[in-house]
């Protein structure tokens, strides 16, 4: 079992290739160097949408998890739930955790949510919505996380 893997409400039919993705895309989110391959889970002109950071394709996505990684060392999501919008659906809300080893030396967790929307370009699942909410409070925001610092 994947250490990606995540719970889904009983008797929705989910498809594997999605569940698959989405335990791919974190392992990807949490892979330093692997800027190109994030940016390569969306579609060309995907729409993501990070804290109030907004951008559109690939280009744009890919300088946003360029900056993801200024002042983070390491980052280790763990997806707990996700909830597609039906039997069979192809949107999503998700949720779970991301730790955080920053740069400075400082760890911190954070809860997040987020919200996709998928499809399959040639036979490869793709993301072309991906909205993240990012939960903090003054006492668990060591890191200031700014639009460009997210999940």
């Amino acid at each position: 079992m994947s250490s990606y893997a995540f719970d889904l409400p009983s008797g929705v039919q989910f498809d594997a290739a999605l569940k698959e993705f989405f335990e791919e895309f974190y392992a990807i989110s949490d892979t330093p160097d692997a800027h190109e391959r994030y940016a390569q889970s969306f579609t060309k002109d995907a729409k993501v949408i990070m804290a109030s950071k907004h951008v559109r394709g690939y280009d744009e996505i890919l300088a946003l998890r360029q900056g993801m990684w200024e002042k983070v060392a390491s980052r280790k999501h763990k997806p707990l739930k996700v909830f597609p919008y039906g039997s069979s659906a192809d949107e999503v809300m998700l949720f779970g955790t991301v730790d955080y080893g920053l740069k400075d030396g400082r760890n911190a967790s954070v809860d997040w949510a987020g919200r996709a929307h998928l499809v399959k370009v040639d036979g490869k699942v793709k993301m072309d919505f991906y909205q993240v909410y990012l939960v903090c409070d003054a006492s668990s925001n060591p890191i200031r996380l700014r639009p460009d610092v997210s999940v």
